[in-house]
């Protein structure tokens, strides 16, 4: 495992052979004259041809008709979910061989790369839905490997909401907008949501990580995300071994407070998709170490919770993750609908040596991914897209269809056939042709479910037990606020009655909350916890955490300088933030070009303050946007730094403690002890 520091890793210059075939595809526009698609040379594009200044147009105009007619075609199908998206490009690298459990030859040894494109994304909301909803979040990677592409779709909990795919279109219809009146947008804070909840629970488990602050994650950088379904790895032998998936981002996992993520939805609903763009802008490639759990197929049953059970997890404690390479994004996408928009992804996408469990949802999505993409794309030709096109050549039978693209040369498009050898012809196992693990299967054909899938409460209880104090208390805020959208009041009664078999200390003061009777019963008997499962120990850096800089004229030269330098130096991002734009003038004469002003920011876009004050023109105002900034970091427990000429805007009294708030006056350490409340990000401890 890599155990270095954000900043201490350096992402090699080397060829990426994904990106090198998408040039092939990239056109620059700049500089070059107006054309139709046939290439006929524009003279004028601002007016429709007419019979005379003031007469009727004329259908000749066929620059007229090309242009609007691709502009009434321009958008497809949006996704049904995961809608609300966006990507980067990067790179996978091996850690070590995995050709003990794996034949796939992407993992076959230690220092292999692998291009990828990677897509995020919400699941309820649509395309012009905002980032930081409380939402479940999908996370994307399509390998382009030397045996094919291979598509490892993840989402930000380690378990889901249905236990069989027959389920799913049911619980999308109840979590998305009515059809009356199309509301709410990106939330699932109304009452046929929790009428789905209350009647079904198995869907209790996952709703209760959506409510932790894993719901609403800080960036798509520092977001977890588990496969939740369980895959086989296969070796050369043909020995089969159960595997899930982990990406655990470098920079830790952290998250925003509800009101923040509520707020930010506002001031900046691009806030997720700016800041991953940002910061591959800036150098600082988001990392993510994948890790896989492994279970022996003969162990399939040793466990207290059935291992295909997709609304389970495997706790790291029991089932250690292994961490086995690593996924850097460090190329921003040029084009967001060709390569985010029309990017596909397909878990029956595989190559060599991975294959499926007889987990229900996992077989139930391999058939659903492909349609949708044929449905939304448009075509079965959409895998000859450039973002989804393999890099290696690929031959088949296939032919025709909407927006063929290849030009298949040959006459002979069937199998087996004497007129072409018996060509495109199929490859063995043993020389690298696909091959699907021969499980054992028995049984009467049946609609049913096993009943090792039907114990609804001891993981989720589990989960609530792992979190800390804080954490309990935002999963209330949660399920309070959410619940307290609902108008009827049996289904927020169900609800609580629900929860009451998690932990009934959370029912009851949910129950208190929203206006219904506390629940009879109490939680299940399990007093299990599990480390893996909180976010508390997660790692903390200063590294892109980003800093507002309040400031006017006047300000120390020297202090804040090599402030700004220790910031830098520690890889910190920084807004200079002031009342107008243009530039601040210090004591010296020297000047610092203002990014934001007070209009234009916000003190929710930032993860700490730095607070130098200063001269301008309008005081009054100056003062007391300087004081709005600081009271609602102060209130959202973010660090907070004072410069010498900014102690005025936060003083010491009965009502606070100031931790977390950094004085530079009289402080020869203060850079190095802001950096580090930088890093803490949050003090719990702040009253």
């Amino acid at each position: 495992m890599d155990d270095k520091t954000p900043k201490e890793r350096k992402i090699p210059n080397q060829t990426n052979a994904k990106q090198q075939q998408l040039d092939q595809y990239r056109i620059q526009n700049k500089g070059k004259p107006l054309t139709t698609k046939q290439n006929l040379k524009v003279s004028n594009d601002e007016e429709i041809l007419k019979a005379g200044e003031r007469g009727p147009a004329l259908m000749e105009d066929f620059q007229y008709l090309e242009k609007f007619g691709h502009f009434n075609r321009e958008e497809i199908p949006e996704r049904v979910v995961h809608a609300r998206g966006y990507s980067a490009h990067g790179e996978f690298e091996t850690y070590q061989s995995l050709s003990h459990v794996t034949k796939a030859g992407f993992l076959q040894e230690a220092g292999k790369k692998t291009p990828i494109t990677c897509r995020f994304s919400t699941v309820q909301g649509p395309k012009g839905s905002y980032d930081t909803a409380r939402d479940l979040r999908c996370k994307g990677v399509k390998f382009y490997t030397e045996e094919g592409n291979y598509d490892l779709t993840m989402i930000a909990m380690p378990v889901l909401i249905v236990q069989d795919p027959m389920k799913f279109p049911d619980v999308i219809h109840a979590y998305q907008s009515k059809q009356d009146d199309d509301i709410p947008t990106a939330t699932g804070a109304h009452d046929r949501f929790w009428d789905y909840v209350a009647t079904n629970p198995e869907s209790l488990h996952m709703v209760t990580w959506i409510m932790s602050d894993r719901g609403i994650i800080r960036s798509y950088r520092m977001m977890e995300s588990w496969s939740i379904n369980t895959y086989l790895f296969v070796n050369a032998e043909g020995k089969a071994t159960f595997v899930r998936f982990v990406w655990k981002p470098v920079l830790g996992v952290h998250s925003l407070l509800q009101d923040e993520a509520i707020k930010l939805g506002g001031i900046d609903p691009d806030f997720h998709r700016k800041d991953l763009r940002e910061a591959i802008d800036m150098g600082a490639y988001p990392e993510y170490e994948l890790g896989v759990q492994l279970i022996p197929l003969e162990d399939e049953f040793n466990y207290d919770f059935d291992i295909l059970d997709p609304a389970k997890f495997w706790p790291e404690e029991l089932i250690p993750v292994q961490i086995v390479g690593k996924l850097t994004l460090n190329r921003n996408i040029d084009n967001y609908f060709t390569e985010s928009e029309q990017v596909a992804f397909n878990p029956a996408n595989v190559v060599p040596g991975i294959g499926f469990s007889n987990d229900p949802v996992l077989q139930g999505r391999l058939f659903a991914y492909r349609d949708t993409q044929h449905h939304r794309l448009g075509s079965a030709n959409y895998d000859e897209l450039p973002i989804n096109k393999p890099l290696c050549p690929f031959h088949n039978n296939t032919r025709r269809g909407f927006m063929r693209q290849r030009i298949d040369i040959d006459q002979i498009n069937y199998h087996p056939n004497s007129l072409a050898n018996n060509t495109p012809y199929t490859t063995p196992p043993e020389q690298g042709g696909y091959e699907q693990y021969p499980k054992r299967v028995s049984g009467h054909v049946i609609r049913g479910r096993s009943p090792s899938f039907n114990d609804f409460y001891t993981q989720t209880r589990i989960f609530w037990n792992s979190l800390t104090p804080i954490e309990k208390e935002h999963t209330i805020e949660g399920f309070s606020y959410q619940l307290g959208k609902v108008k009827s009041e049996s289904v927020r009664q169900h609800n609580v009655n629900q929860l009451v078999n998690v932990d009934r200390e959370l029912a009851c003061i949910v129950a208190d909350n929203i206006g219904v009777q506390r629940p009879e019963g109490t939680h299940v008997n399990v007093s299990t916890s599990y480390p893996s499962l909180s976010q508390a120990s997660t790692p903390k850096y200063a590294f892109t955490q980003k800093v507002g800089v309040l400031i006017g004229d006047g300000f120390d030269t020297n202090e804040v300088k090599h402030a700004l330098t220790t910031l830098q130096q520690n890889g910190v991002f920084f807004k200079i933030v002031s009342s107008t734009l243009g530039v601040v003038t210090g004591s010296d004469g020297s000047t610092l070009k203002v990014d934001e002003t007070f209009l234009t920011s916000s003190p929710y876009l930032f993860d700490a303050l730095y607070v130098v004050g200063g001269q301008v023109k309008n005081m009054a105002k100056f003062n007391a946007d300087m004081v709005h900034f600081v009271q609602v970091a102060y209130k959202y427990y973010k660090p907070i730094g004072v410069a010498s000429t900014g102690q005025s805007f936060i003083k010491t009294t009965n009502e606070n403690n100031l931790a977390g708030v950094v004085f530079a006056a009289n402080n020869a350490n203060f850079g190095k002890e802001f950096v580090n409340a930088i890093a803490q990000q949050r003090f719990w401890d702040r009253k």
